[in-house]
């Protein structure tokens, strides 16, 4: 059993009230059972949303309360991110579940790369504020581009 970003399944929860489906993620999830989650949805976060960053950092920091997540309108997410990573560990628990397939470059389920905090489709290092937070408890995290 693994966790699994939702839009990867076809669930239409980004930001822009779309999906993302992924044919290998889809593929998976005929052999493997796969528990599709949106820690932004959990963090309270309506569909379809203003885009958010992460401003310039990653979720690393963001959790340790050293950086915000902004949206594109200048309003402060943190809260919601940090509820969202919060709820994703709880189902995490809950299922003990130990990998997650989370999509890459979201501020919330990115893992290994998230964009910069400029709304210009660049990116930095490091995860997003979810998959951090799976990490820091010792779940495998990988992104769709890893299958």
């Amino acid at each position: 059993m693994k966790l699994v970003s939702a839009c990867l399944l076809g669930i239409k929860c980004r930001y822009d009230g779309k999906s993302k489906p992924n044919e290998k993620v889809l593929e998976l999830s005929r052999k493997e059972t796969l528990i599709p989650f949106c820690p932004e949805q959990a963090g309270g976060l309506p569909t379809p949303r203003v885009p958010q960053e992460i401003q310039g950092c990653s979720g690393e920091t963001v959790l340790d309360g050293q950086c915000k997540v902004m949206n594109k309108e200048g309003k402060d997410v943190t809260e919601e991110f940090i509820r969202g990573a919060e709820e994703t560990l709880k189902l995490v628990k809950l299922f003990n579940i130990k990998e997650a397939i989370m999509k890459q470059r979201s501020p919330s389920c990115g893992c290994g790369l998230t964009f910069d905090g400029t709304f210009s489709k660049k990116f930095i290092k490091g995860d997003g504020v979810a998959a951090a937070l799976l990490k820091r408890n010792g779940i495998k995290v990988i992104t769709e581009e890893d299958l």
